[in-house]
């Protein structure tokens, strides 16, 4: 770029199709290199310890003011900022707005828009469409944690909540465990689990998918089993439940979402991994305590109980320490290990700057000019 103009590279939802972003593969070795830099510390996330989600506006359940949305379902404007050194380097912030009543409209639940920012000046470079790409970086996470983590023979998984992160979890699960012949699949409405199952035997033929009736049937004898539901929060005994007995031997359990587990089993038996260790215990400064009743991912429940003493702070490991080598892949034969996936933006800083990269070199995208000079130094 020649200062002072500046020009924005503009990548639609097409425009980003054909710069790459569903390369699977290519999201997952991008989060690799970026847990290894978030563990060196080569990172900063909003808040003032650094590693916060974001910065949330939430609606009343009732307002004086006719205009002004009020609480519902999935419904919210988020604010997600961060910085992710080399190789990546770049600044940037992902936008949103959420409301589950879009789906009304045609419309997705959530409508994302990612803008990367120069370091040093703060310029943007690009304003681009990030579902998709939040989707693949929401697969891609829990990727990583099936290449180091799941058997390396596993042949069976369970996919709990059959909606896009799912999608792209099996993506990623496949990608990495192409040894996968049986997935079973719970949902909590037969259509949407049919259109599920529709979908994926189409992309993945010499898969077998099998509808589950129950949490019990999808999860015995699944190697993997991801679960990414849609859960109200608040009461944490309304929460997707798994019992111990249900679980494989040597078994990962990944959740992006609300999941739970008795306390004696995650105390005494289960191993916790995280995708960033600082992002639960931030969660857990924000919102103690039973910070468990508003984020409902099974690693805050291990913070929740660390607070209350039951549990010390080194039973939980590191996604990034193990890709490091800083702690084993495994620290026992046949452990059950319990995956944590937070969402961080340092993901879509990640992979959309590969992206952006891509776009440029293919051509790909338009050209928005912010100014020739600026009118206004402030």
């Amino acid at each position: 770029m020649s200062y002072p103009e500046i020009d924005i590279l503009y990548l639609s939802e097409d425009d980003m199709i054909a710069a790459g972003v569903q390369d699977m593969k290519g999201c997952i070795e991008a989060m690799e290199e970026m847990f290894k830099l978030m563990k060196l510390g080569d990172y900063r996330m909003g808040g003032a310890n650094g590693n916060s989600h974001g910065s949330m506006v939430m609606f009343p359940k009732e307002s004086k003011f006719p205009e002004m949305p009020v609480d519902g379902p999935d419904r919210r404007f988020m604010a997600m900022p961060a910085y992710l050194g080399n190789p990546f380097d770049m600044a940037g912030v992902k936008w949103y707005g959420s409301n589950a009543a879009n789906r009304e409209k045609g419309l997705p639940r959530s409508i994302l828009m990612l803008t990367l920012n120069d370091k040093d000046t703060g310029a943007p470079l690009a304003f681009m469409s990030a579902n998709i790409l939040s989707a693949y970086r929401t697969g891609a996470v829990p990727g990583v944690g099936f290449k180091y983590l799941a058997r390396p023979d596993a042949d069976t998984m369970a996919i709990v909540g059959p909606g896009v992160m799912s999608k792209t979890a099996l993506a990623a699960a496949l990608t990495v465990r192409p040894t996968i012949r049986k997935v079973k699949v719970k949902g909590r409405g037969r259509k949407s689990l049919d259109t599920f199952i529709d979908h994926v035997s189409k992309m993945y033929p010499d898969v077998e998918f099998i509808p589950a009736a129950t949490m019990e049937e999808a999860v015995r004898d699944a190697d993997i089993v991801s679960v990414s539901t849609s859960t109200p929060t608040g009461d944490p005994s309304l929460y997707p439940y798994i019992a111990e007995d249900w679980i494989k031997p040597g078994a990962l359990i990944e959740s992006t979402a609300a999941l739970r587990f008795d306390d004696d089993f995650m105390i005494n038996r289960a191993r916790t991994v995280t995708d960033n260790i600082m992002l639960y215990e931030a969660w857990e400064a924000e919102m103690s305590p039973d910070a468990y009743n508003i984020v409902p991912i099974p690693a805050v429940k291990t913070e929740d109980l660390i607070a209350q003493g039951r549990m010390s702070s080194d039973s939980i490991d590191d996604l990034g320490d193990i890709l490091l080598g800083k702690v084993p892949v495994h620290r026992k034969e046949d452990e059950i290990i319990i995956y944590s996936v937070g969402g961080m933006p340092t993901e879509d800083v990640a992979w959309g700057t590969m992206v952006y990269r891509n776009a440029l070199k293919k051509g790909i995208g338009t050209r928005l000019n912010l100014w020739k000079e600026p009118k206004m130094m402030v």
